[in-house]
């Protein structure tokens, strides 16, 4: 019964533990760190380097030392025969003797040393493993960037969809109860029909945007989740809040940084074409140099007519061998010469495709810049015209009632202030889109 119960509290409490590890919460910085370390784009990209790192290597070793080892056995199941003039036997003048040369079995165990001297394609390869690490590391950074700026626009849009669901509900409640008054005047005959209708109107059309809302929730959290790199269903809870958010995300120094395109990692990117365009090149005339390699190879021969070469009394005879080997190339019909023309253009190309990266990065900075700003007086604007939109549809719930106002009028001034309600939240999340993606494009990002 003891051990019983021991496990039974095992259980509740590895499955207590279960519980906790499959809810998460964060806040904004905290979703960044975690999405670094467990999106899978971003794991995938910490390999790519690691890679990088290993082919290094291997390029690298290519031009060292390099010892293989052979062992060689043969068993003649049937000698091969061969003929020697008869006299040198003893026998008659032009007749032969057949004879056997050699044992029916040997063994051949012996090592070769292979030295790289020169080869001209060598150093370039060596040059190239260098750039193929930087690339992977530039590559990484823009996997971050992006990952981050993902991570940001999902959970702002969690955010919105949270905030939008608070007014709506909120606006709701204040139909439902406005609703109900209405009909109460109206059947006591001192209200127009239309009147309950058009609130009738004005509620089916916010509960048909309520069930909207929530679906769209349903799906914010599940592309959040994916994003951090976390299962689809896991429950999140954020502890930042939009407004809040909106507010640290207002900073005008940003509009005045330095745009250098060449410290952006797209024009690092870029640059790193060109440099492998460059080495390619370098390559091709690498072909037209001689090769130049050395090696040394020793061994031991055994032979028997029975298989014996595991014995100690086997006798074995040793030999070595050193070698220097040139391979000079001489005439190709023309085709380096094409290949090294070709790589020549295909510099040419990468020149003219860095430079307009260059510019395509100057507008593209510029116009993050002003969709920034914009977003920042959008936000200003929009904060604005919810206040009067407030106050104007607060004046004509009270004309409304008073039977100053009709029914239209009042329907307009809601649907005016939903309106104003959606936009203004829409407005904060642009604010903090918008700075986010300049970021990016300018890589002022530390992690």
């Amino acid at each position: 019964m003891k051990f019983t119960l021991i496990i039974l509290i095992s259980f509740f409490f590895s499955g207590l533990s279960f519980a906790q590890e499959s809810s998460y919460s964060f806040s904004l910085s905290e979703a960044i760190d975690f999405a670094l370390e467990n999106n899978r784009n971003a794991k995938n990209a910490v390999r790519d380097i690691e890679i990088a790192k290993k082919e290094k290597w291997e390029t690298t070793a290519t031009g060292l030392p390099q010892i293989n080892g052979n062992i060689d056995y043969q068993n003649w199941i049937k000698q091969q025969v061969s003929l020697i003039p008869g006299e040198i036997a003893g026998g008659e003048p032009g007749t032969f003797v057949p004879v056997v040369f050699g044992t029916q079995q040997s063994m051949n165990v012996g090592a070769t040393l292979n030295q790289l001297l020169f080869d001209g394609s060598y150093l370039v390869g060596l040059q190239a493993a260098k750039v193929y690490l930087l690339i992977s590391e530039n590559s990484k950074i823009k996997t971050d960037l992006e990952v981050r700026n993902a991570v940001i626009n999902s959970y702002g849009n969690i955010l919105l969809a949270e905030e939008s669901l608070k007014i709506v509900n909120n606006n709701i409640a204040v139909l439902e109860k406005n609703l109900e008054e209405t009909t109460k005047i109206y059947e006591n005959g001192l209200e127009e029909e239309e009147s309950v209708e058009q609130l009738q109107i004005t509620l089916s059309n916010l509960k048909n945007y309520l069930n909207n809302n929530i679906r769209l929730k349903d799906l914010a959290y599940k592309m959040f989740n994916i994003t951090l790199g976390l299962d689809v269903n896991t429950d999140i809870v954020l502890t930042d809040d939009l407004e809040t958010l909106t507010l640290q995300n207002i900073s005008l120094d940003i509009l005045s940084a330095d745009s250098n395109v060449e410290n952006t990692i797209d024009y690092r990117i870029a640059a790193n074409y060109m440099e492998t365009q460059e080495l390619l090149l370098k390559l091709e005339k690498s072909t037209f140099l001689p090769r130049l390699n050395a090696f040394v190879s020793a061994g031991y021969n055994g032979f028997n007519d029975e298989f014996t070469f595991t014995n100690n009394n086997q006798q074995w005879f040793g030999q070595a061998l050193f070698g220097v080997g040139m391979s000079i190339p001489i005439f190709s019909s023309g085709m380096r010469n094409a290949a090294t023309q070709r790589a020549k253009i295909n510099v040419e190309k990468a020149k003219e495709e860095l430079t307009e990266t260059e510019q395509q990065l100057q507008f593209q900075i510029a116009n993050a810049k002003s969709a920034y700003q914009f977003a920042i007086d959008e936000y200003a604007n929009k904060k604005d015209n919810l206040n009067l939109a407030e106050r104007i549809e607060s004046k004509n719930e009270t004309k409304f009632f008073e039977g100053i106002a009709s029914s239209f009028d009042l329907r307009q001034a809601q649907t005016q202030l939903y309106t104003a309600q959606q936009e203004y939240l829409q407005s904060m999340l642009n604010v903090i889109a918008t700075k986010a993606e300049l970021e990016t494009i300018l890589n002022t990002v530390n992690y």
